[in-house]
């Protein structure tokens, strides 16, 4: 009855004619719900070693992939007052094109003719420039002229020198000469005295003798002051010929001085009409910055400083614009514990703001809505909020990302990491445990096989 033996009386009993058979015997839906638990256990069990995806999720913003693609603002470079505007919000506009009209607010900068005038002050400046060149060059052949006269004067005064020693040296021999006709003339005189005074010659004779004496006597005094006269001449000519440089060098001081103090005015001269050309370009370049143009292609998003007759100081904000031509990306924040599973290349999934998605993170290919990228950025310092920045762009071959997308509207972003069974991901995520930091060398984790470590992500500076 109880099924306990081999041997069975259930093909000896119609257990249908008995109504205590029929309570205790087990009913169909009680072997369809055994058999429901067995399959669900079977289907948790296949569940739990199907592939799952880890992921890091952010969120952030969309914006550019280049800086000068990115909103931006327009300053003005100098200061002035709003006269005109020639566009309005929302208008697209060319590089080059007048964005608003600015007047000039200082005083200095008033005289309408400021250019011609500094330009007339720099030719004036020129022209002095020009004359002190002249009297430099006036200078340099005075002080050559000068050199030239003193070699002149130095040839001319040795050769007076060579002269006066020619003379000096005939003055000597002149003197040398009267002197022996001087020592003749005596010994004569005192033979004809001797004969005289023995009556032998005659007086006449003996005076023609005394006068004699006189006249050489004369002769040796007149030669020795010829000698003594051109020794003179001679110590003058020397004194002279060192005199006359000591007299043209202080000429040539001279000159050289004023050449030097001329020099000194035309090089300040030189300077003032290069400060003078400075301001003439800075006033011609300011004559400029009065008109605002549009540094490229952009559409105007807000007026900052509307107002006609409302002055801006330099470097004042005037109108902000957003680029015409740009490529989207994505700038995400990701914790300090996740920067090193990021790394450059890697694809990240999004969800955009006002773009509907029905997303499974762990099966992205199960995922509907979603957008594909690639990391090109990481930074290599923290931010502000204590994460790291990490900038996603477009992935060429995946879904190109909605035209009516804009810069500023939010994002979230999942970047794929391994594939893992889910039983590992579960266990993983009830153990507080991070996504995994290795490879392994064929791409799956497992035992016995070798792991090495991932490497640290790049950054694009």
């Amino acid at each position: 009855m109880l099924n306990i033996s081999d041997n069975t009386v259930n093909q000896e009993v119609e257990f249908s004619r008995f109504n205590s058979f029929k309570r205790t015997v087990l009913s169909n839906a009680n072997r369809m719900f055994t058999r429901w638990l067995l399959f669900t256990l079977f289907l948790v069990i296949v569940f739990l070693f199907l592939p799952w995806t880890q992921n890091v999720q952010s969120k952030g913003k969309v914006t550019t992939l280049q800086p000068g693609q990115r909103p931006q603002t327009i300053q003005s470079t100098i200061a002035g007052r709003i006269e005109k505007w020639y566009v309005r919000e929302g208008d697209l506009v060319r590089r080059g094109d007048t964005i608003v009209f600015l007047s000039e607010i200082k005083s200095e900068y008033f005289d309408p003719d400021l250019v011609p005038r500094t330009n007339q002050q720099v030719k004036a400046k020129e022209g002095a420039i020009s004359s002190y060149s002249d009297k430099v060059v006036a200078l340099e052949q005075q002080i050559a002229a000068m050199r030239s006269e003193l070699t002149f004067k130095q040839q001319q005064l040795t050769n007076k020198i060579s002269q006066m020693e020619f003379k000096l040296n005939s003055s000597q021999a002149d003197y040398a000469e009267a002197v022996v006709q001087d020592s003749i003339a005596r010994r004569q005189y005192a033979r004809s005295q001797e004969l005289f005074d023995k009556g032998i010659d005659s007086r006449t004779k003996l005076e023609d003798k005394q006068s004699k004496v006189q006249q050489t006597a004369a002769k040796l005094v007149s030669a020795q002051n010829k000698v003594q006269e051109a020794r003179n001449e001679l110590e003058n000519a020397k004194l002279a010929l060192s005199t006359v440089q000591y007299e043209y060098n202080q000429k040539i001081a001279k000159a050289e001085s004023d050449k030097f103090s001329t020099l000194s005015a035309l090089y300040d001269a030189e300077g003032s009409v290069n400060k003078l050309r400075i301001q003439a370009s800075n006033y011609s370049a300011r004559n400029q910055f009065y008109y605002i143009l549009a540094p490229q292609d952009c559409y105007i998003t807000k007026a900052i400083t509307p107002g006609i007759g409302e002055t801006v100081k330099e470097g004042g904000d005037i109108v902000t614009i957003m680029p015409a031509d740009y490529e989207l990306a994505v700038e995400l924040f990701v914790k300090p514990m996740d920067l090193p599973l990021i790394e450059l290349g890697q694809e990240v999934r999004f969800i955009f703001d006002g773009w509907p998605a029905f997303i499974f993170s762990g099966w992205p290919g199960q995922s509907f809505g979603t957008y594909s990228g690639s990391v090109v950025a990481i930074d290599n310092m923290i931010s502000k909020n204590g994460e790291y920045r990490i900038l996603v762009g477009a992935d060429p071959g995946g879904k190109p990302w909605p035209e009516a997308l804009r810069v500023g509207s939010g994002a979230q972003g999942i970047a794929l990491l391994n594939n893992v069974p889910l039983w590992y991901e579960i266990w993983r995520r009830l153990n507080g445990f991070p996504p995994d930091y290795y490879d392994a060398e064929d791409g799956d984790m497992g035992d016995g096989e070798d792991v090495k470590m991932k490497a640290p992500a790049k950054s694009i500076k």
